[in-house]
């Protein structure tokens, strides 16, 4: 059995704590778009505000300053 420290993988953004799709994905042995996708298809099972999404500063920001969001550099990001 793996063992993840999941308060590693929690960062703040805009004042609140959260945790990327990718690691929730790792945390379920899932891939990102899996969790996504029941994201998407279950939307009125989450509270709002539960779930954010990076603007591209944000995201450029996270790159920038943590080395495990460098797989983020070339990723397509929503912006809201």
């Amino acid at each position: 059995m793996n063992i993840i420290d999941v308060d590693s993988k929690i960062i703040e953004i805009r004042g609140t704590k959260v945790l990327l799709d990718s690691d929730v994905a790792s945390l379920y042995g899932v891939q990102t778009k899996e969790v996504n996708q029941a994201v998407k298809n279950n939307q009125d099972k989450f509270p709002d505000g539960y779930i954010i999404t990076v603007n591209k500063n944000e995201k450029c920001e996270l790159v920038k300053n943590f080395d495990q969001f460098n797989s983020l550099k070339h990723s397509y990001v929503q912006i809201k």
